[in-house]
């Protein structure tokens, strides 16, 4: 462990450190000044698809919750405790894909856009 704080005590006070990737002098660093993009022809067809995959997978999720209420509904008015917690886990099992879903699909539009 020491000698962990030891380098890393001496990358940060250490003036003579150098970062490969900076810009030195005006001299252009060692990586190239590159902006990616995703072309055009890929972009658009990608949010089609990503928003249609997200509205399919939301809607799924928001009738499987609308089906474990049910399930709630029904195994408490008949006393029927096994089919009543089965719902419970439903509507907490739809919340869990509903909530991956959005941040799924959020995330991979925020990388696709990334570049603009």
């Amino acid at each position: 462990m020491s000698q962990f704080l030891n380098t890393l005590h001496t990358v940060v006070t250490d003036p003579h450190w150098h970062v490969l990737a900076d810009d030195t002098g005006g001299k252009g660093g060692v990586v190239p000044d590159y902006t990616p993009q995703l072309p055009k022809e890929v972009n658009n067809p990608t949010k089609t698809i990503l928003g249609w995959t997200a509205g399919i997978g939301l809607a799924a999720a928001v009738l499987g919750s609308l089906v474990a209420w049910m399930l709630v509904a029904v195994g408490h008015n008949t006393e029927r405790a096994s089919l009543a917690a089965r719902g419970k886990q439903g509507v907490l099992w739809s919340l869990v894909g509903a909530g991956g879903i959005g941040v799924t699909s959020s995330l991979v539009l925020a990388f696709y856009n990334m570049a603009k």
